[in-house]
C-alpha cells in the first residue's frame, strides 16, 4: 500500500487562449474537478498500481463529499476527517503557454490534528508520500510528522515533494532544510526553482533526490538526465504529481532509479496533453 497525507481540494480550471485583460472579458473554458497534491498523487498511483490511500480532512459540505466519492470511484482508499471548516479550493488559470497560475484556499486540511489521525490508517503502508504543503503549517505539520514516525517504525519508506517555492520561502529555507535533514526521505522531488530556494544540495537531504525539469524530463541525484519525448502541452497542472506517483510506484517495485525516471517522465508527458490534474 502506498499512501499520502494532505490536500484534497476542488480544482477550478480556467483555460484561456489569450492573456486575461483587466476590466474586460476573456473567453475561457472553465472546468471543475478534483485537485490537491496529495489527492492527485493518489489518483495516479491508483491508476498505475491499484493500491493507494489518502489521509485528508475535508469540510462537512457537498464539495467535500463529492471529492471523496470521486477519488473512491477511482480506486483510492480515502480516510477523510470531516470538519465544520469548508473544503479547500484552488483556482488554476491556464494561459496560452499551458503554464498554470494558482490562487489557493486550503480550507479544512490545515486543521488536521494528531487527535484526528487514526493510526490504523497507516497500517501496511510501504511508502508514505508527503507534499511540502503538509509540513508548512500546524496542526497539519505536527500530524504529518507523527504519521511519518509511525510509517518509519514499521520499516516504511518516505517520499517528500517540495511542492512550492513560495511555501519554502514563507516557512524559511534554512528551517525547512533542517527539517528535511531530520526526516531523511528515501525520495525527494523538487523543481529547479524549489531546489534553488532551499539553498542546500538535495543529495545532503535525501537518499535519492529527483529534479523535475518539465518538458526536458528529470535529473537524478547522480546527475543522470532522463529526457522526455516532445509533446504538445495543454495543461501542466498536476504533471508533477503524476511524475512523482509513477516514480514512487516503479521505484518501490524494483529499486531501479533510472527505470523509475523513465516511467515517470512518460506518465507526466501523457498528463500534460489533457485538461485536469488527474488520470
Amino acid at each position: 500500500m502506498l499512501a499520502a497525507i494532505g490536500d484534497l481540494l476542488l480544482d477550478i480550471s480556467i483555460r484561456t487562449a489569450d492573456r486575461l485583460r483587466a476590466g474586460d472579458d476573456t473567453a475561457a473554458c472553465i472546468r471543475l474537478g478534483g485537485g490537491g497534491q496529495a489527492g492527485n498523487w493518489c489518483a495516479w498511483v491508483a491508476e498505475l498500481a491499484g493500491q493507494a490511500r489518502l489521509i485528508t480532512r475535508v469540510g462537512r459540505d457537498q464539495t467535500g463529499h463529492r471529492l471523496v466519492d470521486e477519488l473512491r470511484r477511482a480506486g483510492v482508499d480515502v480516510c477523510a476527517v470531516e470538519s465544520p471548516e469548508p473544503t479547500g479550493a484552488i483556482a488554476v488559470v491556464i494561459g496560452p503557454d499551458a503554464e498554470p497560475a494558482m490562487a489557493t484556499q486550503r480550507g479544512a486540511i490545515v486543521g488536521l490534528s494528531p487527535a484526528e489521525l487514526d493510526p490504523r490508517w497507516l497500517d501496511g503502508v510501504e511508502l508514505l508520500h508527503v507534499p511540502g504543503y503538509s509540513l508548512f503549517l500546524d496542526p497539519l505539520a505536527t500530524t504529518t510528522r507523527q504519521a511519518i514516525e509511525r510509517v518509519r517504525a514499521q520499516q516504511g519508506a518516505l517520499s517528500v515533494d517540495l511542492s512550492s517555492e513560495v511555501g519554502i520561502a514563507d516557512y524559511g529555507p534554512t528551517r525547512f532544510a533542517e527539517l528535511l535533514g531530520c526526516l531523511r526521505p528515501e525520495l525527494l522531488f523538487a523543481t529547479q526553482a524549489e531546489a534553488g530556494c532551499l539553498g542546500v544540495p538535495l543529495v545532503e537531504l535525501a537518499a535519492l533526490p529527483v529534479i523535475k525539469l518539465g518538458a526536458q524530463g528529470c535529473r537524478l541525484g547522480d546527475g543522470t538526465v532522463v529526457a522526455a519525448e516532445p509533446v504538445s502541452p495543454v495543461d501542466t497542472n498536476g504533471a508533477g504529481d503524476a511524475f512523482a506517483a509513477a516514480f514512487c510506484v516503479a521505484y518501490l517495485r524494483d529499486g531501479d532509479a533510472r527505470a523509475a525516471a523513465q516511467l515517470a517522465v512518460a506518465v507526466a508527458s501523457r498528463a500534460v496533453t489533457r485538461i485536469g490534474a488527474r488520470p
